[in-house]
């Protein structure tokens, strides 16, 4: 098998894994994997975040956290700020249904990572998130740079 097609597939099957997970672990609240993150972070910080925030800490588009936030909101698991004018700028607070919601998501998180770091030394670990973070960075200024052309 040639680079690009072991680097697609590999990298295809870890995401659609990934969903998987997420849409398995969101299924019995009946949210989805786009929630995942949303929670996450709001559970992890501990702490009001805002949409922006939220964007920057999953890097996440901003229609889709903006969406993920309104059904949240709409089910409870959110408190949005009541500013309409600025409500990319206000904070988004957990509900205790969503503090429960976001520790059994990070629970799980936890559990996997675990799992994982049966299968890879911790030195490997980090040279393999250092190599990912190098190609993410090149892959983006590859697309920033087609975007400028």
């Amino acid at each position: 098998m040639d680079r690009y097609s072991k680097f697609t597939i590999l990298v295809n099957r870890i995401s659609r894994s990934i969903h998987r997970i997420k849409d398995e672990v969101m299924s019995g609240y009946g949210l989805k994997s786009a929630h995942v993150s949303c929670l996450y972070y709001l559970y992890k910080e501990g702490k009001p975040l805002t949409a922006r925030e939220l964007c920057d800490a999953c890097e996440e588009d901003k229609a889709a956290v903006s969406r993920a936030i309104d059904l949240l909101n709409r089910e409870g698991y959110v408190i949005c700020g009541v500013n309409p004018e600025k409500k990319y700028k206000s904070p988004i607070k957990l509900t205790e249904k969503g503090e429960e919601v976001g520790k059994a998501v990070a629970d799980k998180i936890t559990d996997i990572l675990s799992v994982l770091d049966d299968g890879v030394s911790e030195e490997d670990r980090a040279v393999l998130y250092e190599s990912l973070d190098t190609i993410s960075q090149t892959l983006q200024n590859i697309c920033d740079s087609a975007e400028e052309n």
